[in-house]
C-alpha cells in the first residue's frame, strides 16, 4: 500500500475517531490541559507528538496541492506543536487554550470533515 494512502486512512480514521470523542464528552479536552500542567504528562505529550510528526514527515514529506499535502501538514503540525510544547511550555499552553477557547466549533468540525475527506480519498467512496 502506497504511503499516502495509508496515511489518508491513519488521519482520516483518527480525526474521526477524536471528532467523536470530543463530541460525546466535550470534558475531554479540558482534562487535557489540565494534565498539561503535570511536568511528565507535557514531556510524554510533546515526545509523542514530535515522534509521529518526524515519522509523518519522514515518509511523507509531499507538497502537491491534492489531498497529499494535507497529510504532510498534519505531519509539519504535529512537529511543531511538540516541539513547542518541549521547547516553550507555558507559552504554547496559553495559546492552544486560546484558540480552542476562541475555536473550538470551527476546530471540531475541520477534524470532522478533513477526516471525512481524507477516508473518501482513502477508500474512494465518492468520486470528485
Amino acid at each position: 500500500m502506497e504511503n499516502s494512502i495509508f496515511l489518508a486512512k491513519f488521519w482520516g480514521w483518527y480525526l474521526i475517531i477524536f471528532f467523536f470523542i470530543l463530541s460525546f464528552n466535550p470534558k475531554r479536552i479540558k482534562q487535557i490541559f489540565e494534565d498539561l500542567k503535570d511536568e511528565k504528562f507535557l514531556i510524554i505529550s510533546s515526545l509523542v507528538a514530535i515522534i509521529v510528526g518526524l515519522l509523518n514527515i519522514l515518509f511523507h514529506n509531499i507538497w502537491e496541492p491534492n489531498y497529499k499535502l494535507i497529510i504532510t501538514l498534519i505531519g509539519w503540525t504535529s512537529l511543531f506543536i511538540g516541539l513547542s510544547l518541549f521547547i516553550l511550555p507555558k507559552q504554547t499552553i496559553s495559546w492552544l487554550k486560546f484558540i480552542n477557547i476562541k475555536l473550538v466549533q470551527v476546530i471540531y468540525m475541520l477534524l470532522f470533515f478533513i477526516g471525512l475527506f481524507l477516508l473518501n480519498v482513502a477508500y474512494n467512496i465518492l468520486t470528485y
